[in-house]
């Protein structure tokens, strides 16, 4: 099992690569590692935050997909309908954009720091973009 350490703003979550149940997709991620960005709000989705990508590709197809992310599952929308990005549950999420419903490759599960999650989402939304970042933990 690949653990990463998860570091978004002031908060530290624990987490681990989903490698057998989305293995293109973790492979893919890793090759980006150490993985920069920056968090900001959904605009559609409900209780969760999101990396924009753009048009990066990862060059990966569904795997592992859903729409409907489970607080402390992170997700990867490989691009298509909407821009590539990442995003991380912290509440009720309904996977969306403003073209309708989206499904994302589910290939990280936080394990540690769920009981700041809520309090990440709500630093996002009120006081704004936050730096993320994802190493491998050691």
């Amino acid at each position: 099992m690949t653990k990463l350490k998860i570091s978004a703003g002031k908060f530290i979550f624990e987490a681990k690569l989903e490698k057998e149940l989305a293995p293109m997709t973790c492979d893919a991620f890793e090759k980006s590692m150490p993985f920069i960005g920056q968090l900001v709000h959904v605009r559609w989705s409900g209780e969760g935050v999101w990396i924009p990508l753009g048009d990066m590709d990862f060059g990966v197809e569904y795997e592992n997909h859903t729409s409907h992310p489970a607080p402390g599952q992170v997700i990867l929308y490989p691009g298509g309908i909407s821009e590539t990005e990442i995003l991380i549950a912290y509440g009720g999420v309904d996977f969306s954009s403003k073209m309708g419903q989206l499904a994302g490759n589910h290939f990280i599960t936080l394990q540690t720091g769920l009981e700041n999650l809520m309090s990440l989402g709500n630093t996002v939304l009120w006081e704004g973009a936050q730096d993320v970042r994802f190493d491998y933990h050691t």
